[in-house]
């Protein structure tokens, strides 16, 4: 999900307290391979959709397997804090329905129609959402360095689109990237509000669970296409089985980034990790072109950097603010 992709370091609460002898760069390291194996996340769904599998499919069974791999370590976490379950449980369904599963769910649909760093970079306009609305609803201004990092990402938008360019943009599928976008910014709301006491793996398995409980459930109903064919698949320039690639959804894209996300937060806190988890756009680029062969056009490229660099004025007015 993409954020279709869950970082779990943004839903840990800033450490009170860090050492000066903290080994910074460990965790610097630590945080990039968490942004690299949830940038993979577009690959794997990319070739199990080119093999026949549907959206809510692989959506379903990847939020599922990595709910049942956390488990253990859920159970044993939460000895002693189950009344932390009853007090936050708006907390952790919201997260589930929207966060996970609809953020989710309309990535993967935008990955039928788009190339992965295209759709990747629309659900990265969050942050640009996020200011929108609370300047709606707050009727408070934003400073001048938000408002120019808003701007610069609507026109790295424009340019990611390539209206005048030879190779069509589906706009179904720019409206499902714009959807998972919006399943983003409900993610971001629900992760700062919940209560700090409840712990990041917690919130993570259970929104997990919630997502694929209600997926299933909407399978049931015939509401979305559970589809999965057991052939093989294409990565990079080599065929192999179905299960290679749902594994490595499950196991790199969700699992090992999920720990690996908590320890950078737990080294660096929570603002330095999620500014360093921005880096998952340029990762999703890269793995798409050496396991898929996708590369964007020289003009989405340039759009893609445009729209990261407004992220980053964003994050930097918001990280200087008090």
């Amino acid at each position: 999900m993409p954020r279709e992709e869950i970082t779990t370091h943004r839903l840990r609460p800033e450490p009170v307290a860090t050492s000066p002898r903290t080994p910074r760069l460990g965790g610097v390291g630590v945080a990039l391979f968490s942004s690299a194996v949830f940038g993979v996340s577009g690959s794997f769904a990319k070739a199990l959709l080119e093999a026949g599998w549907s959206p809510a499919a692989a959506v379903t069974l990847r939020m599922a397997g990595a709910a049942l791999v956390l488990l253990v370590p859920t159970l044993l976490v939460m000895q002693g804090k189950w009344p932390l379950i009853a007090s936050n449980w708006k907390s952790i369904l919201l997260f589930g329905l929207f966060g996970v599963g609809a953020c989710q769910f309309f990535y993967f649909l935008a990955v039928e129609r788009l190339d992965v760093g295209v759709a990747l970079l629309l659900e990265y306009l969050a942050p640009v959402l996020i200011v929108l609305f609370l300047w709606i609803r707050f009727r408070k201004s934003p400073k001048a360095l938000t408002i120019g990092g808003a701007l610069l990402s609507l026109a790295g938008l424009v340019l990611v689109l390539d209206l005048a360019g030879d190779t069509a943009v589906d706009p179904i599928g720019v409206l499902w990237g714009l959807g998972a976008a919006v399943g983003l910014v409900v993610y971001f709301f629900v992760s700062a509000r919940v209560d700090g006491a409840l712990p990041p793996i917690v919130l993570a398995s259970g929104g997990l669970l919630v997502g694929a409980g209600t997926m299933g459930l909407l399978a049931l109903c015939g509401l979305v296409q559970m589809k999965m064919t057991f052939v093989p698949v294409r990565l990079a320039q080599w065929e192999t089985q179905w299960w290679v690639a749902l594994g490595g959804l499950v196991i790199f894209s969700t699992v090992l980034a999920y720990v690996s996300g908590i320890m950078a937060a737990r080294a660096l806190g929570s603002k330095m990790a999620s500014f360093i988890s921005l880096t998952e756009v340029l990762f999703a680029v890269l793995w798409a072109w050496l396991l898929l062969g996708q590369l964007p056009a020289g003009i989405q490229l340039l759009g893609g950097v445009l729209i990261v660099g407004g992220v980053l004025l964003v994050r930097a007015d918001e990280m200087r603010s008090p």
